[in-house]
């Protein structure tokens, strides 16, 4: 592919969907290069990846930020010197002021770990064993100023097992996370989410 759309990934830990972006984009084929790393913490092992693979790490200051709409700020400034026109979020535990969403709006994508509509925000996994739900799994949608409430991008599901704990359904699900982020991410590049088209559940093996 001649070209592809830079990308800015925001995390604050691990970053392990960041590596499965950052794996998909090592084809030819795919149809993004991430552009920047950012992290709001400066000790996220995401950070280490990053800088460990020649990736633009950077590690955005909440300290010293005045306020929401600062720390904003420094995020939007980060990502345009960065040149990205698209930004993943990837577990980053902060939420974006309406300033910012507003300014890249259906410009910024997440992944959540459940069934949208279904669990937004946290403890997903424990939420749904106590609900006894049969299929669980994640979703990729855009980012609006409600949690976890923006358009269906795509979503991966899995069966749940009676032996299943929190623990090892979150563990089942990110292997799903892994698979979708950059699956989603290369259809809404290209094209194949549009507004009047159902969020796609991806069948993937676990």
């Amino acid at each position: 592919m001649s070209t592809k759309t830079p990308i800015a990934v925001l995390l604050s830990g691990r970053g392990s969907n960041m590596r499965a972006l950052a794996n998909a984009a090592a084809s030819p084929d795919f149809p993004a290069r991430i552009a920047l790393v950012a992290s709001d913490r400066a000790d996220a092992p995401g950070l280490n990846f990053a800088r460990q693979n020649d990736l633009n790490a950077h590690v955005l200051d909440r300290g010293t930020a005045r306020g929401r709409g600062s720390f904003d700020a420094a995020i939007e400034a980060a990502v345009r010197r960065s040149g990205a026109e698209l930004i993943c979020l990837a577990g980053f535990m902060r939420i974006l002021g309406p300033d910012l969403v507003s300014a890249w709006h259906g410009r910024i994508i997440n992944i959540h770990p459940s069934l949208l509509p279904l669990y937004p925000g946290l403890d997903t996994h424990a939420r749904a064993l106590a609900d006894g739900v049969k299929l669980h799994g994640c979703t990729v949608h855009h980012v609006t100023e409600g949690v976890d409430e923006g358009p269906i991008i795509a979503q991966a599901a899995l069966t749940v097992s009676r032996s299943d704990t929190a623990d090892t359904l979150a563990a089942r699900v990110l292997t799903l996370e892994h698979q979708l982020y950059p699956a989603a991410l290369a259809a809404h590049l290209t094209g194949n989410d549009l507004p009047e088209q159902k969020a796609a559940i991806f069948s993937l093996p676990v």
